[in-house]
């Protein structure tokens, strides 16, 4: 935009500003008046002495103007036919500056549809070359009329470009709204995850625990109070940890990074814990997770710690192997026992209070940090098996795709 059609329209803008509240019709009228003015005075100083049918054609001029928003072309029709005839039957009081016809053709360059502004326009500049009876004349009268027909055109590309931006913000406002909301559900739907993983857990090793404890607290008093220091740290555990989770619910603001994240190096802990409440685990633990990332170590923590609660609830198996090594760019996670199978564990987990979401859950975890995680039956149908392959760079996810 050219520095002049830039600065008249920064004046418009200020000048709009100005008389935002005010009525347009009270606008409007006002400058029904101005223009009125300026026809009478022209008539009162032509030397013709015109009677009173000259004033009120002058007068007619401007009389439409106070419409000229809501019906632009039909304004311009009648103030342009009033003045068509002025000018044929007392053409010396014509005034030098038609305000009447300026604002006239501004409005219809402003508001009328396209196909009539290029009509009005073609009209206009054929009149003025036509009808103006000296060249000097049809100069001004051209630059008059076509300058307010492009300022018009100026004001109604602004406008337009001032709705296209509101438009535009309005819209961001709405995706921002929308990405907000989803990110909140995202993040309840990953605590809820966390809390199911660390209540069922804990939860199921309490529960066998002390399921064990009376039945060996005569016999074996040894091993009972070993169950019920079981119960102890599982549940301390637990508490730790639903701390930390509640921690970031109660912290106002708290970003998503400020919750758990369990680490590799934990799941030694996990698995001594497990064999407590009398399940034989084998623990195969990559040695070198430095530099990895945090969101891959969470999840294959809690893959695992999933999938062994499964065990303990759901198989009655008596060993579990737990594998989680490097694989060049992917982190591998397997999870095997050698109990009942697929079906008894669907049978036993129809019941179970968490609604089957354990396996829905390690599915969610590994395509969260762009893995994978299949659950199913053993080698030769034996026990139950849950692997996973977890990309730990953006390598290891392109090998993830290609598989």
């Amino acid at each position: 935009m050219s520095y002049w059609p830039a600065r008249v329209a920064g004046w418009g803008v200020a000048l709009g500003g100005r008389f935002a509240g005010v009525s347009p019709y009270v606008l409007d009228s006002m400058l029904a008046l101005v223009s009125a003015a300026v026809s009478l005075w022209s008539v009162y100083h032509d030397d013709g002495g015109w009677s009173w049918w000259v004033y009120l054609l002058a007068l007619g001029t401007a009389a439409p103007l106070p419409w000229r928003r809501r019906a632009p072309m039909a304004v311009l029709a009648v103030s342009g036919g009033v003045s068509a005839v002025l000018s044929v039957l007392a053409h010396s009081v014509m005034p030098q500056l038609p305000l009447y016809a300026v604002i006239t053709i501004y409005t219809v360059a402003d508001r009328a549809r396209d196909a009539h502004r290029w009509a009005v326009l073609a009209v206009v500049v054929t009149a003025n070359v036509l009808g103006t009876r000296s060249p000097n004349g049809m100069l001004f009268s051209l630059l008059t009329s076509v300058g307010a027909f492009v300022f018009g055109s100026l004001v109604r590309e602004l406008r337009r470009l001032a709705q296209a931006e509101t438009e535009r913000a309005r819209e961001a406002g709405q995706r921002a709204a929308s990405d907000a909301a989803r990110a909140v559900a995202q993040e309840r739907a990953r605590i809820a995850r966390e809390m199911h993983d660390i209540l069922a857990h804990a939860v199921s090793l309490m529960v066998i625990q002390a399921e064990a404890g009376p039945l060996v607290v005569h016999r074996d008093p040894e091993r009972a109070i070993k169950a019920f220091d079981t119960i102890a740290d599982s549940g301390r555990d637990a508490m730790v940890q639903l701390r930390r989770v509640l921690g970031v619910l109660k912290e106002e603001g708290a970003a998503p990074e400020l919750a758990p994240q369990p680490r590799l190096a934990e799941l030694a802990g996990l698995v001594e814990r497990v064999r407590r409440a009398g399940l034989r685990v084998e623990l195969e633990l990559a040695e070198d997770g430095a530099g990895w990332p945090a969101d891959v170590e969470a999840a294959a923590f809690r893959i695992v710690q999933e999938a062994l609660t499964n065990t303990v609830k759901h198989s009655g198996a008596g060993r579990a192997a737990v594998r989680v090594v490097r694989a060049g760019e992917v982190l591998e996670v397997v999870v095997s026992d050698d109990g009942h199978g697929v079906r008894r564990r669907a049978e036993s987990a129809v019941s179970d209070w968490s609604g089957g979401r354990g396996l829905v859950g390690i599915r969610e975890r590994a395509a969260a940090c762009g893995g994978r995680a299949e659950a199913g039956p053993g080698p030769e149908g034996k026990g139950f098996l849950v692997s996973a392959r977890l990309p730990l760079s953006a390598a290891g996810l392109a090998e993830r795709v290609g598989g």
